[in-house]
């Protein structure tokens, strides 16, 4: 069981078919087109049947976010990369200033 894991099976497609409406075959009944009135206003057009797309969201937004986080990422590991990079020179200093005071006193302890 835990040597051998098995993945969970996919559900199955849907094997219906897909019915796409076509238009009606049926006449379409206009009206006759009225004739012009003396009131000289202004005739507004016909409403538009056909819609237009739906605009797409902008990916630009996420790509930037996207480089933010990455950046932000970066500059976190640089910065602790340099604070620990701080603390080993520190301490690399110190045991050396460590030996060579040992050494000092080691060796004056000898003469007396």
């Amino acid at each position: 069981m835990f040597l051998n894991p098995k993945s969970p099976e996919a559900p199955p497609l849907p094997t219906a078919a897909v019915v796409i409406p076509t238009q009606t075959t049926q006449p379409v009944h206009r009206l006759p087109a009225q004739a012009p009135c003396a009131c000289h206003h202004a005739t507004s057009p016909a409403p538009a049947t056909a819609q237009a797309p739906a605009p797409r969201r902008p990916i630009a937004p996420f790509v930037a976010t996207g480089a933010g986080a990455v950046l932000a990422v970066v500059a976190v590991g640089v910065v602790l990369t340099a604070l620990l990079t701080a603390v080993a020179v520190g301490a690399v200093s110190v045991a050396v200033c460590a030996v060579v005071l040992r050494s000092l006193l080691a060796h004056a302890n000898h003469r007396r």
